[in-house]
């Protein structure tokens, strides 16, 4: 339980390194748009990724090349994801929701907030997190794809052409 053999440390040492450096280079050739902020896709592929690479150390039953054929076919898969949600009309809304508007004007929009299984407290910790002190001088606070609470005050609203894709209002790039 405690000690095998050295040659099964040392699978696991030199495939390990190598998949993690396959890994790197997979991620560094695919860009930025892989390691951003995560939506529901991004965040399955991590999880995805992860299990693969602890597969590929610990598993003597799946070799180095399965392994970064795997990592490999995932990663692909996200970028083909996120060049359509890119490109192709409603291939965003597909794969990562839409921002939606939880308190305008000061006031909570309760109904938003239900369906998105947020609190008010939670609100007012982002409002509070952002450096303003009442709701009065708050102009939205969005609840954004990747899960973040955006904080725009009176002060910053501009125009407001910042907010229209809130809501599932789909605003052309």
């Amino acid at each position: 339980m405690w000690f095998d053999a050295w040659s099964q440390v040392m699978r696991v040492v030199v495939v390990g390194a190598a998949a993690y450096v396959w890994l790197v280079l997979v991620l560094r050739l695919t860009g930025k748009r892989t390691l951003a902020k995560l939506n529901a896709f991004d965040l399955v592929v991590t999880v995805a990724l992860g299990s693969v690479l602890a597969t590929i150390l610990l598993s003597a039953d799946v070799s180095w090349l399965e392994g970064t054929a795997a990592i490999t076919t995932l990663v692909l898969l996200q970028v083909a994801v996120s060049w359509t949600s890119t490109r192709v009309a409603h291939g965003r809304s597909a794969v990562t929701a839409s921002p939606s508007t939880l308190l305008r004007d000061g006031r909570f929009l309760d109904e938003a907030m239900r369906r998105n299984r947020v609190t008010a407290s939670e609100v007012r910790q982002a409002v509070r997190s952002s450096g303003v002190g009442g709701l009065d001088q708050v102009a939205a606070v969005v609840l954004e794809s990747d899960g973040t609470l955006s904080v725009v005050t009176h002060s910053q609203l501009g125009d407001g052409s910042a907010l229209g894709d809130a809501d599932g209002r789909r605003i052309p790039d």
